[in-house]
């Protein structure tokens, strides 16, 4: 089972995500995030397999928004593009 978090700050966006990613077998929604503060202590809480993240999000400053989860020492996450 591939654990998601989804991080956007629009709920539609993250309703519409949830749904379609439910429709898929072997995935599941660990949980959703609205801004990149929350999105942070989700994945220090449920420790996603994958973080669907929006950049453009609030409380982010877009060139270093990957930075603190890369640098958090528990996440277990890479950074991709």
């Amino acid at each position: 089972m591939i654990r998601v978090l989804i991080a956007d700050d629009h709920k539609v966006v993250r309703q519409g995500l949830r749904f379609l990613l439910s429709q898929e077998p072997g995935i599941e929604v660990a949980g959703e995030a609205a801004d990149g503060i929350a999105a942070l202590d989700a994945i220090r809480r449920l420790r996603p397999d994958v973080v669907l993240l929006d950049l453009f999000s609030s409380r982010w400053t877009r060139p270093s928004a990957p930075d603190p989860i890369r640098a958090s020492e528990d996440s277990g996450l890479a950074r991709t593009r």
